[in-house]
């Protein structure tokens, strides 16, 4: 029998005898009496008895009540006075009729051998109720211990299914609530995953040997037992798990870490046992576990520590040396987070293999948005390539939702098929949200945000190493822009220079030197500049080496790459007192810098703000056919 029903019968068959005992006591107490035996006999030899009901365990008495003919008194018997003087029925009962009828007296049963003589001598009723004992044990135990199953299980459903746990109740508790798929199901293949040509050439490998595992058993290779699949949110990884499943023809166990996780120490080990049985059982099958690390987190021994989660990897590390990946079951697993694993987890003969799942390259955005792209109607001018250069370090998912962007606006323009335009006003969406036409700036504001982004524009276009200036706007968007500049990159870039990095910080710079220009005031507008500005030089002096204080010391290490990427300091608080000096002196040469370059192109900035303020909106060419009326200061280009 198993474990969690025992354990129910034992429990139901207490709450039940507890039930029936409670029932018994109140029922009684509320409408019978106890006497003594003794009380009873001097009762009956009174003639104020009318009926007993005679019970394995007990008598039943009923009173005689006042329009009933006493025995005694009509000759039928004569009895002496009670000679202990203990008050008669209807002295007990009360005064009122309704009293007597509510109140009946029990007591023990002796098996007295001449009570059914005194019975018949005194003329009182007696009877014995007959039962059936298969009717009585049905009533009494199994009808109760089959509602409190009923009961509980409806409970544990509606309170799993609450707290995400679908389907299942007490008898799946402790089960896995693994979703499988097939091939019909999943309907992914590579060819519907693109943009990582390295992560599908290594699960290539899985698909072959699930299709044809006596090649490599000839030759005495091994499969990997499993496959870890690294990288930022929405790059594809769970994408690629089903495209493996799908191309393999094979089952496919989806779910995720958090599933096994549960308050009750032991149920997550007894779901990866039942997971490892379901997989032998379907194999070959591929296992895969999305977000990993909610059970796979280093044990750090401390106290306080997640028994339930630390049982529950001992388990999954027991499973996996067990299984026999000969048969066909492959473990994929996906995490953000794969610096917070446990070292057994990681280490050959479990997860053998890491799979990076990066961001997309220039090539690899192109690919995917022809994937998504296929199922939209789009314009013969569409350029993807354009598309994808104004998306630097967009995710496969962030292209995708780009995509339904772009025919979502197509649709409320009334137009049959998706524009250049488009795509092009998806991507500012995604970037810095829908325009805000409800929020109406006043004339001040309106110039003082044209002047700020114009002050960005120009130190774009009067410095080297920067990109492009594609838009400016100054239509306020969801997300908290009052106006921005769009660069348009010319190519893709993997790493940044020295000089690249001060150019980005003067640009945004840039926009506050403008203000204090013209208008000899200081906003709130340049909060986003300020902090972006003193990131990327907080990077420069802390983890790239380009200080000349510091030089290639590093003063902190990334945590959570494919997360946030939050930086931590690995130094002493002078060494970070002295490097926040470092960082304020690069926020001052920039500084300086952008000041130079605005007040060098004063007359430009005034006519290209003024342009903008009637516009709202204009474009790069735009921007650089008025530019180019005014002469280049070689000062400025220095």
């Amino acid at each position: 029998m198993p474990p969690n029903l025992m354990s129910f019968l034992l429990i139901a068959m207490l709450v039940t005898l507890v039930f029936n005992t409670l029932v018994s006591m109140f029922s009684a107490s509320a409408t019978m009496k106890e006497i003594k035996y003794s009380e009873f006999m001097t009762k009956l030899e009174a003639g104020e008895v009318s009926e007993v009901e005679i019970r394995s365990d007990r008598l039943i008495i009923t009173p005689r009540r006042e329009e009933e003919p006493d025995p005694v008194a009509s000759g039928i018997t004569s009895s002496p006075a009670d000679p202990t003087g203990a008050p008669s029925f209807q002295e007990t009962l009360g005064q009122t009729q309704e009293t007597q009828l509510e109140l009946t007296y029990y007591t023990g049963y002796l098996y007295d051998t001449e009570l059914i003589s005194l019975l018949n001598k005194y003329n009182v009723d007696y009877y014995t109720p007959l039962t059936n004992p298969l009717w009585e044990i049905f009533r009494s135990w199994i009808l109760p211990m089959l509602i409190i199953f009923v009961l509980f299980n409806f409970l544990l459903s509606t309170v799993s299914k609450r707290m995400g746990g679908g389907k299942g109740g007490f008898m799946s508790f402790g089960q896995s609530n693994a979703k499988v798929y097939v091939e019909k199901k999943t309907g992914v293949t590579f060819d519907d995953v693109a943009g990582q040509e390295e992560a599908k050439d290594s699960l290539l490998e899985i698909v072959d040997f699930l299709h044809n595992p006596e090649k490599y058993a000839h030759i005495g290779a091994k499969q990997p037992k499993g496959a870890l699949l690294v990288g930022p949110p929405g790059t594809g990884k769970t994408l690629l798990a089903k495209a493996v499943a799908g191309e393999a023809s094979v089952a496919f166990f989806s779910l995720s870490g958090s599933d096994f996780v549960e308050m009750f120490v032991g149920v997550g080990a007894s779901r990866v046992r039942d997971l490892f049985k379901q997989a032998n059982q379907m194999a070959p099958c591929i296992v895969f576990i999305d977000e990993v690390d909610a059970i796979g987190k280093s044990r750090d021994g401390q106290i306080g520590g997640n028994d339930e989660r630390e049982q529950t990897l001992n388990q999954l590390l027991a499973e996996m040396d067990g299984f026999d990946s000969s048969k066909g079951v492959v473990i994929l697993a996906a995490t953000n987070r794969p610096e917070i694993l446990d070292k057994a987890l990681l280490r050959p003969g479990r997860f053998d293999r890491r799979i990076i799942v990066e961001r997309p390259d220039l090539k690899g955005r192109e690919d995917i948005l022809k994937v998504h792209i296929k199922k939209v109607k789009i314009s013969k001018n569409v350029d993807l390539k354009r598309v994808a250069l104004a998306t630097s370090g967009a995710a496969g998912a962030d292209l995708a939702n780009m995509v339904n962007e772009a025919a979502l606006r197509a649709v409320r323009l009334n137009r049959g098929e998706v524009e250049q335009e488009d795509l092009m006003e998806a991507v500012e969406v995604i970037v810095a949200g829908k325009e805000k036409k409800d929020r109406i700036m006043t004339e001040k504001e309106k110039r003082i945000v044209a002047f700020h982004e114009v002050g960005h524009a120009l130190a774009t276009a009067r410095q080297k190493n920067s990109q492009p200036v594609q838009k400016i706007t100054i239509v306020p968007r969801t997300m908290g822009a009052l106006g921005y500049v769009i660069q348009m990159p010319e190519e893709e870039h993997y790493l940044m220079t020295k000089d690249e990095m001060l150019t980005q910080i003067t640009i945004s710079m840039a926009g506050r030197v403008a203000e204090e220009e013209v208008f000899n005031l200081q906003t709130t507008g340049a909060a986003n500049d300020i902090e972006q500005a003193t990131k990327m030089a907080r990077n420069m002096v802390e983890l790239y080496g380009m200080s000349e204080k510091f030089g290639m010391m590093g003063l902190s290490s990334i945590e959570n790459k494919y997360l946030d990427g939050r930086a931590v300091s690995l130094v002493s608080q002078i060494t970070e007192a002295d490097a926040d000096n470092e960082v304020s002196c690069i926020l001052s040469a920039c500084y300086n810098k952008a000041k130079d370059i605005i007040q060098s192109n004063r007359a430009a900035l005034s006519e290209i703000a003024e342009f903008l303020i009637e516009k709202e909106t204009i474009t790069g060419e735009e921007f650089m056919k008025i530019l180019e009326k005014f002469p280049v200061d070689i000062y400025s280009q220095a």
